[in-house]
């Protein structure tokens, strides 16, 4: 669902007086043992990859890696190092790890191969955009200013990009300010949510159908890339699109053409392909369930939206958009009340912007006062787990259906409430243990532990 826009909008061209580039010391990654032995690479950008598929900054040959095997993340800390769900692991000395911060100087093994973070005297700069907002997104952190920085560039151009990150973190406002930036902005923007359309269904609603092609095909039908019409068709979780159907869509990306379902008329495809999903593609390309040359084709320009905790500096703008969008609606004027302000930064937001934009409304709309203090926001309902909790505990109950709500916005909150009761009742009978927890639910520990941190839920022990 397409948020509203966000942010001061009083002067949209407004430039900010602040640095416009971030300072981040070059090193590399050395291969220093195995098969791919003297290997090297440039770490220049926020974050890098390593593995034996092709999708990755470091690609090796060494058949004990898995596909995607790792990332290097940088940050304020130094750089973060995380297994990717690997089947061999990743080990620091004889420490089989998950999440380290790797020391300059520092060596990792994963499978055969040992590899060195080596610092270098030379400086990257990574460009910040000098504005607060891209289109109907805003953020003055540096995350967003980064991420900004980019899409300034990569808009008017005719690249594919794909857009990841948690539910609620604004992925389609992204993508709409993309279209909305390029030289397409006067044509069509279609939007496809591949988990909102029955598996069935899918390759008639994208590619369209010839009458009688099959049960109750009564007529032609244009899909989705004929009525993109040289505009840009938007993909959301496309993480969701049957394995099936992934080749059909990698001929339109390399070859621009397809084919309506029952017809053998070859049709020019004539548009720009965007995709976003919460999902992790890598770790699905290492399961089998996503192309791996179809991730490469829709990652050309890779962007990964922050979580709302991870920018906290961002939540008093955004929540005063809201509030003046509800109150303008309601035709009075309201206010937060500091305490109230301080309680929303601190909260973890596990929905995100969507979330914040939710318990903004919700209070508004049922407060009288033209002051919103901390208890009317309501926050804090998530919380911990912990084994302490009572097996009678009523599970919280699926929202009620709002009227005017669309489709994907009033199926989100339903899901987003059924993961939130299943998660607390599967870790309250396991008694916090991630390891059974995740057989039980036949989820991944890595998959499982990012449920957790979305929902703002914590667990206890990793194993048995």
């Amino acid at each position: 669902m397409d948020l509203p826009p966000i942010g001061d909008e009083s002067d949209p061209t407004a430039v900010t007086d602040r640095a416009t580039v971030r300072h981040l010391r070059k090193s590399k990654l050395v291969v220093i043992s195995g098969p791919d032995s003297g290997l090297e690479l440039e770490v220049t950008k926020p974050v890098v990859s390593g593995g034996r598929s092709i999708i990755n900054d470091l690609v090796l040959t060494d058949k004990s890696v898995s596909g995607t095997h790792f990332e290097l993340l940088s940050g304020e800390e130094g750089y973060r190092l995380r297994d990717l769900e690997s089947t061999n692991g990743s080990f620091v000395g004889d420490l089989q790890i998950k999440d380290v911060v790797l020391r300059a100087g520092g060596t990792f093994r994963v499978g055969h191969s040992e590899i060195k973070l080596l610092p270098t005297t030379e400086m990257v700069e990574i460009a910040l955009s000098e504005r607060d907002r891209f289109d109907r997104a805003i953020g003055s952190s540096t995350k967003m200013r980064e991420i900004f920085a980019v899409l300034e560039k990569v808009a008017p151009s005719d690249l594919t990009v794909l857009v990841t990150g948690e539910t609620g973190t604004g992925k389609e406002v992204i993508a709409r300010g993309i279209h909305n930036g390029s030289p397409r902005r006067s044509r069509p923007f279609v939007v496809l949510d591949c988990g909102a359309v029955p598996k069935d269904l899918v390759e008639s609603t994208l590619f369209g159908h010839e009458k009688g092609s099959f049960t109750g095909a009564v007529g032609q039908h244009r899909g989705l890339f004929e009525q993109t019409e040289g505009g840009t068709i938007f993909l959301d979780e496309i993480g969701e699109l049957d394995l099936g159907l992934q080749p059909k869509l990698l001929r339109v990306l390399e070859q621009r053409e397809f084919k309506r379902v029952g017809g053998d008329k070859v049709l020019k495809f004539d548009g720009r392909v965007l995709a976003a999903t919460h999902r992790d593609l890598r770790q699905m390309v290492n399961t089998g369930t996503f192309r791996e040359d179809l991730y490469f084709r829709l990652s050309v320009v890779h962007v990964e939206l922050p979580s709302l905790r991870e920018r906290p500096e961002d939540v008093p703008a955004l929540a005063r958009h809201f509030l003046r969008v509800i109150a303008e609606k309601l035709g009075r004027a309201i206010d937060f009340s500091p305490e109230a302000m301080h309680a929303m930064q601190a909260h973890r937001w596990p929905g995100n912007v969507r979330e914040l934009r939710n318990v903004v409304e919700r209070a508004a709309s049922l407060s009288d006062s033209a002051l919103l203090g901390r208890s009317e926001l309501a926050l804090g309902r998530g919380g911990a787990v912990t084994s302490s909790r009572s097996p009678s505990t009523p599970a919280p109950a699926l929202p009620d259906l709002v009227p005017g709500l669309e489709f994907k916005e009033a199926k989100q909150r339903v899901i987003d409430a059924f993961e939130l009761a299943y998660l607390r009742e599967l870790l309250q009978r396991h008694e916090g243990n991630i390891t059974r927890s995740a057989e039980e639910a036949g989820l991944t520990r890595y998959h499982l532990r990012e449920l957790l941190k979305r929902h703002n839920l914590t667990a206890g022990r990793d194993g048995d």
